[in-house]
């Protein structure tokens, strides 16, 4: 097939570091091209791919020193799809909201997965209005607070196969991994950690809306010796980080979308322990690639058993259900059923 990608611009493909939609549509772009699809990715002019690259910018807007306007060049991109448009069987959007007031133009059918939240009262009539748009879900979560959208699917995150690696030997620590905010409590990560007595490594990043609550709730917590903060990470780093940690630990207060941090903990092979928020349910299997737990008390009791759960079953389970090539299996199902749909009787 010949299928168009059509990424944020905010970081290139896949990031520098932290992004998470970014590393999604990489893995999925791979993958596809892997099994001999025809490919055109649009984003910003550092990415690396293998598909055909449309860089309609020259570098990841957030780390542009020039700060660009983000929706004059996500709307310049926009036409730019539409315009090739006609090259394509298929055109993925992952740009949250801004494709669906051009998408009724485009004779491409197209397809949509937003990759945040939905329960923000804005997007209800937002669905509505755009409501035979279709669109794929990355967790049955996430679609929860949208149900008369034209869902088509929902189609897990997946990881490449080699990016991660089993480790059967942990270290004595606790990881936590992502973003430190409010809804991913990285308090209730520490708090764990002191009742077990095992050290927590921090590795996160702290975006400027969340620099005022780091300062004021987290970093006086990072006074002590059980507790490391080591700030932001790459890819190239997390495998060893979350590799050798006896657990990830995922306190989260928020409906998670998805959470792909747990799925890179399961393809080390880590298991997690993790509040039951959003779609982490559809994710994790309790007793088997880690704990879901509801209250503080019950999460420091799951991460002093974390060394019952089997660290080859967390990595079998990752290779069955969340592998890059399981993804793209899946979007092809349904990039096929709508292209089939466009077809005249």
């Amino acid at each position: 097939m010949k299928i168009a990608q059509v990424a944020p611009l905010y970081e290139s493909v896949p990031p520098r570091a932290y992004g998470g939609t970014e590393r999604v549509v990489s893995y999925l772009t791979e993958a596809l091209v892997e099994m001999g699809h025809d490919v055109t990715l649009f984003a910003s002019g550092d990415s690396v791919t293998m598909a055909n690259l449309v860089a309609v910018v020259p570098m990841g807007l957030r780390l542009d020193a020039r700060k660009p306007d983000p929706l004059v060049w996500h709307t310049i991109m926009m036409d730019m799809v539409l315009k090739e448009a006609a090259d394509f069987d298929i055109i993925h959007f992952h740009t949250d909201v801004l494709q669906l007031s051009l998408v009724g133009q485009c004779r491409t059918p197209c397809v949509s997965t937003p990759h945040g939240r939905l329960d923000l009262p804005d997007l209800k009539p937002l669905f509505h209005r755009f409501g035979n748009h279709p669109m794929t879900s990355i967790s049955n979560s996430q679609r929860a607070p949208a149900p008369s959208a034209n869902w088509r699917a929902t189609v897990h995150h997946g990881l490449p196969l080699g990016l991660y690696s089993l480790h059967t030997e942990p270290r004595e620590y606790f990881a936590f991994v992502g973003r430190i905010s409010p809804e991913k409590r990285c308090d209730r990560a520490i708090e764990i950690a002191k009742a077990c007595g095992i050290p927590l490594r921090i590795a996160a990043k702290v975006d400027p809306a969340d620099r005022q609550y780091f300062e004021s709730i987290i970093e006086p917590l990072l006074d002590d010796s059980l507790v490391t903060y080591i700030g932001e990470i790459g890819d190239h780093e997390k495998n060893e980080f979350i590799g050798n940690a006896r657990g990830l630990l995922m306190p989260i207060d928020w409906p998670e979308p998805f959470g792909l941090v747990m799925i890179e903990a399961l393809a080390c092979g880590t298991p997690v322990v993790a509040y039951g928020h959003g779609s982490v349910p559809e994710i994790i299997d309790h007793g088997v690639t880690g704990f879901i737990v509801e209250n503080q008390e019950q999460a420091i009791a799951a991460a002093k058993n974390i060394s019952r759960i089997d660290r080859r079953r967390c990595r079998q389970v990752f290779e069955q259900r969340f592998a890059a090539p399981v993804m793209a299996r899946r979007y092809l199902e349904v990039y096929r059923e709508l292209v089939e749909e466009r077809i005249p009787a």
